[in-house]
């Protein structure tokens, strides 16, 4: 294989449970789940990180999330929901995706971090706001 796992999945050259496919993204079911219901958005096209995705990728995966909630709430009843993607090199599969899964009051799962100081929140603030001004300025 000299493509990624979720690209070969993409190609249909390995098997996977996808419950939603179209020209830019699919939705497969993880096949080391969190909790049953445990699905994977991934892009047909080969991107790391959220900035390499086009607009139109962008704007069907949030599309599709808001389908994929719908009909995971009406199959599992869950409490609550996680999304999240993981950048970088915490991107374990090196190709984006996004987990949705279903949550319940004690499923067990939790965030874990390191005691970390507290940060000027207000000066990191003023920061990403100069930053973030500068981008829509560029785009304008």
């Amino acid at each position: 294989m000299d493509e990624c796992v979720f690209c070969e999945i993409s190609k249909k050259k390995l098997p996977a449970e996808i419950i939603y496919e179209d020209d830019l993204i699919m939705c497969i079911m993880d096949c080391d789940p969190v909790n049953d219901g445990h699905v994977l958005l991934i892009t047909r096209a080969h991107r790391l990180d959220i900035d390499e995705l086009t607009d139109e990728e962008s704007n069907r995966i949030m599309k599709v999330s808001k389908i994929i909630y719908k009909v995971l709430k009406e199959t599992y009843d869950f409490d609550g929901y996680t999304i999240m993607q993981n950048g970088g090199m915490f991107n374990d599969v090196g190709h984006y995706h996004m987990h949705f899964f279903p949550r319940y009051k004690n499923d067990g799962f939790k965030w874990i971090w390191p005691d970390i100081k507290p940060k000027n929140i207000a000066e990191e603030g003023k920061i990403l706001r100069t930053k973030i001004d500068k981008i829509l300025e560029d785009i304008r």
